[in-house]
């Protein structure tokens, strides 16, 4: 087993805050996600990870990226299950999700899954040397991520004129906007569309409605929130995300997460 965390300060744009493989995998139950974004891998073995996007089993060299703060769980499906993983960070850090297109849940076939194996075992050997070169280890890095969204290029149809002229449009809006009192009806009509064709369109690009969107956006928002900012009140952090008071807040809250905010903060 090799696993290695990021000690020194970050000053690259792309750098692991941990990697691992030969990991034995023992089930893991995240209700308010991991706060990088996270990869894991199969090595030997099968396992099946839950999130809030799906269900997803990986066997051998099968990959899969998962936002920071989406609820997930895993464990086994084999004997034995053994992963590699990694976590992101660096000072560009906030341009991954453009990366990867927004996507909370990223899986990767065995094919990519190969060269992604390749470069993470690279990043873990030069961690034994001294000192470690960090702007190779950057390359490495930003090489993982781009792997991972040369996946979502393939495997999406984002490019369809469709999506960029009425769903794109409308999650720019709601990265904006979320902390106003958007609607679909309202979101709909900046594209001149009716509700009901928006909604089937995020169904068939995103595999969500365009109102679960916005509410999945704003959770993750207040996940920020109740993180970040600990001197907020959770009524402020509802007015701050676009709830339109602190117990419709509690309750969503609390049905995409599985805790309460308050409950949330404490764990974080």
């Amino acid at each position: 087993m090799n696993v290695v965390f990021r000690s020194a300060p970050v000053t690259e744009p792309f750098t692991f805050e941990s990697l691992g493989r030969n990991w034995e995998q023992d089930p893991v139950t995240r209700p308010g996600g991991y706060p990088f974004y996270h990869y894991l891998q199969t090595e030997q073995g099968s396992g099946k990870v839950e999130t809030a996007a799906g269900t997803y089993t990986l066997r051998e060299n099968d990959g899969l990226l998962i936002a920071p703060f989406i609820r997930h769980s895993y464990d086994k499906t084999d004997n034995v299950w053994t992963v590699k993983f990694a976590t992101f960070t660096g000072t560009a850090e906030r341009s991954i999700p453009q990366i990867m297109r927004n996507r909370q849940v990223i899986p990767v076939g065995a094919g990519q899954g190969a060269q992604i194996a390749r470069l993470i075992d690279d990043s873990i050997a030069l961690h034994s040397a001294h000192p470690v070169d960090g702007k190779l280890l950057s390359v490495n890095c930003y090489a993982v991520l781009l792997n991972i969204a040369d996946t979502t290029h393939t495997s999406s149809p984002a490019d369809a004129p469709l999506y960029q002229n009425y769903v794109l449009p409308v999650i720019k809006e709601i990265e904006r906007d979320f902390s106003l009192p958007l609607t679909v009806t309202e979101l709909s009509r900046k594209v001149f569309i009716t509700p009901q064709y928006l909604t089937r369109l995020f169904h068939r690009y995103l595999n969500c409605s365009a109102y679960e969107y916005l509410t999945a956006y704003r959770i993750s928002k207040a996940k920020e929130l109740l993180i970040t900012s600990p001197h907020l009140e959770i009524q402020d952090i509802a007015r701050h995300t676009g709830f339109t008071d602190s117990s419709h807040f509690i309750a969503v809250f609390k049905k995409a997460v599985g805790t309460t905010p308050l409950e949330f903060r404490r764990m974080n």
